[in-house]
């Protein structure tokens, strides 16, 4: 049952409340901290009622943070440990944040700005604040609470024996930190990656911990499948989201892990979780738009997907909050999505188009494409200018392990497979086959611009 936010209770009261005499815990690759230890601490009276920025290398000091400050501080902003330090004072001044946290438990405390003036409202709920991820420039801040990030999660029947929880993600984004959230509340325990970590010592060590329940983006997936440990775990659910997930890393899952359930879901820091679909398709089935009295409603314009619900932000903050959703109370993702049948399919990002002769061309569509083909691991599509038609589409592609030297592995046999399914101008002009592609600390895949 949803609690009213004005009901809501701290972190710290809710994991109490999911202990239920289980030994819960969350590890990282030296520390493996009891929650019933973190619940007994006691609160950091000094940041009572403050506006508190945490910038700490690792996640797990940030999870001990956060469960000791919800219902203590006024407002948390998290930061990312991979955003650049150069934006450090603009989040400073446009949070107003008045104590810079960088180790935990709190050692030396550093106030780095004034005492927020009083606005004469008490507050009820404390603000926790996410930045944006993909993002060039200024990083934009988002606006939360716990209730807005996790009342779905508010009273619901703890397990016998929760699951262990076990994520790619950086819980100080919006992906992490909803898996943080479902382990603490939900009576599971939780093993986080660490910076520099690879994916197969990561995969590794959460199989010697047992964990069940794996999430992270589809080139978290796709990099993970090319190591020995993938071997090694037995997952009973494995989620994708953050990245368009396509029927080729969606069948390679399944293949791979033929016992557990498999769901993509759609997302986003601003508008909360929209949808789930574990049919084992791409894509998101057309029924779903307009349903309502479910979590999230979602609605098609102009071929992007909109979304309204209560796990919606608050707003955008820079200095003041300004608000998101739209008058109608949704809120526009920028995902562009396509009716093919009885569904929909996910083109890419409207502020990724190519313009090849003035017709449009979506990367991530012929990305799902090249990652069909049976040799192929992973790929990336981004334009190349040229001097005819403006831009041309190129692709850098990963294949499978072993499969470099095969007929099938070449340039040529991946651009024939793309013609027999794609218009002419969305066929790679060129694709170069390469040993990797970077992903972004997020677990998205880094674009290239022309």
């Amino acid at each position: 049952m949803k609690m009213p936010e004005s009901d809501t209770p701290s972190l710290r009261a809710l994991v109490l409340a999911a202990g239920d005499g289980n030994t819960r815990f969350v590890a990282d690759e030296a520390t493996r901290l009891d929650l019933s230890a973190l619940t007994s601490a006691p609160s950091p009276t000094p940041l009572l009622g403050r506006t508190v920025l945490l910038a700490m290398k690792r996640q797990i000091d940030t999870a001990a943070a956060l469960i000791a400050l919800d219902g203590v501080a006024r407002r948390i902003v998290l930061w990312p440990y991979d955003l650049p330090r150069e934006h450090m004072d603009v989040v400073l001044a446009a949070a107003g944040v008045e104590f810079l946290v960088a180790e935990w438990p709190l050692g030396t405390l550093d106030q780095v700005g004034a005492a927020a003036p009083e606005d004469g409202a008490p507050w009820r709920a404390t603000e926790w604040v996410l930045f944006t991820s993909g993002t060039a420039g200024q990083p934009k801040m988002v606006v939360h609470t716990l209730f807005s990030l996790a009342g779905h999660l508010f009273g619901g029947a703890a397990s016998a024996k929760g699951p262990i929880w076990c994520t790619f993600y950086d819980i100080r984004r919006y992906g992490g930190m909803q898996i943080l959230l479902r382990a603490l509340i939900g009576a599971g325990s939780l093993v986080l990656s660490c910076p520099d970590e690879s994916p197969g010592a990561f995969l590794a060590r959460a199989a010697a911990a047992g964990a069940t329940h794996f999430l992270g983006t589809p080139s978290h997936w796709r990099r993970a499948l090319m190591t020995e440990a993938a071997d090694r775990i037995a997952p009973a659910y494995v989620r994708l989201s953050g990245e368009v997930a396509d029927q080729g890393i969606l069948g390679k899952l399944r293949e791979q892990y033929r016992h557990a359930r498999i769901v993509h879901a759609f997302a986003s820091t601003e508008a909360g979780l929209a949808f789930e679909v574990e049919d084992g398709s791409a894509g998101f089935p057309a029924s779903l738009e307009g349903q309502t009295g479910g979590t999230a409603e979602i609605r098609i314009e102009a071929g992007a997907l909109r979304v309204r619900s209560p796990r919606n932000a608050i707003g955008y903050l820079d200095r003041a909050i300004s608000a998101i959703p739209d008058e109608a109370g949704f809120v526009d993702t920028g995902d562009i999505v396509e009716l093919r049948g009885s569904r929909y399919y996910f083109a890419g990002r409207r502020d990724g188009t190519v313009n090849v002769g003035g017709q449009k061309v979506h990367p991530e569509e012929v990305e799902a494409v090249i990652n069909q083909h049976p040799a192929v691991e992973m790929s990336r599509v981004s334009a190349r200018a040229s001097p005819i038609t403006g831009a041309i589409v190129v692709a850098d592609v990963v294949c499978r392990p072993g499969g470099t030297a095969s007929a099938d592995a070449t340039p040529a046999a991946i651009r024939d497979f793309c013609r027999a399914r794609l218009a002419p101008h969305k066929v790679p002009a060129a694709i170069r086959i390469v040993p990797n592609l970077e992903i972004a600390a997020s677990g998205k895949l880094v674009r290239m611009r022309a």
